[in-house]
């Protein structure tokens, strides 16, 4: 009799847990919707402003494609290997999951040195956001999306922390759920980014 009191008790704590795990989840993609519209925003000013450059450069005229396609090419090789890792960690292997995990790190790490490298480059040429509306525009547009990465991968530090205090507990599985939302919503919107930006800047 206690025996199965107990094991109802815990069926009853796990599906609760997952009930709330799931409510996370939804609420997660809440915001991601807030997102949509800070990006939206972003991307709107951009189509208003590309065109006024002032006296400042044209797009073609500063941007480096091949070096953005390899940029790009790091942060959508880090979308697949999330996607390794979550695979890993639905399967209960911490190990192959923090491996994973570092490796997407560094791709997103990659990313984020190429874009500052590009920015400190525009800005010693002369090319800062104070030159043009087209200027401000751009890194407003790209700089926002290069602080959503960071953040990003200051939460992916701090879950690859607690993957290895903790295990994959339930809760931890939760979050990298959450994260690789997060993750792979970047990616589409770099997509875009590189899209509307580059590719139709510099050609």
């Amino acid at each position: 009799m206690s025996t199965y009191v107990e094991s109802a008790h815990g069926a009853h704590d796990d599906h609760a847990h997952h009930d709330s795990g799931a409510q996370t989840v939804l609420g997660f993609w809440l915001y991601l919707m807030t997102d949509c519209i800070l990006f939206a925003t972003a991307f709107a000013g951009f189509a208003v402003l590309h065109r006024n450059i002032a006296t400042g450069p044209m797009a073609k005229e500063i941007f480096d494609l091949p070096y953005v396609i390899v940029e790009t090419a790091a942060l959508l090789l880090s979308s697949i290997t999330y996607g390794f890792a979550m695979i890993a960690g639905y399967k209960g292997n911490k190990k192959a999951t923090l491996a994973w995990l570092a490796l997407t790190f560094a791709f997103g790490a990659s990313f984020i040195g190429m874009e500052l490298n590009e920015f400190h480059h525009m800005i010693e040429e002369g090319h800062g956001p104070q030159v043009s509306a087209f200027l401000s525009a751009f890194f407003g547009l790209v700089g926002l999306h290069g602080l959503h990465v960071t953040a990003g991968l200051i939460w992916m530090a701090v879950l690859m922390i607690e993957t290895v205090k903790t295990g994959l507990t339930s809760r931890l599985m939760t979050r990298l759920s959450c994260l690789s939302l997060f993750w792979h919503f970047l990616d589409i919107v770099w997509i875009c980014v590189f899209t509307v930006v580059y590719l139709k800047g510099a050609l």
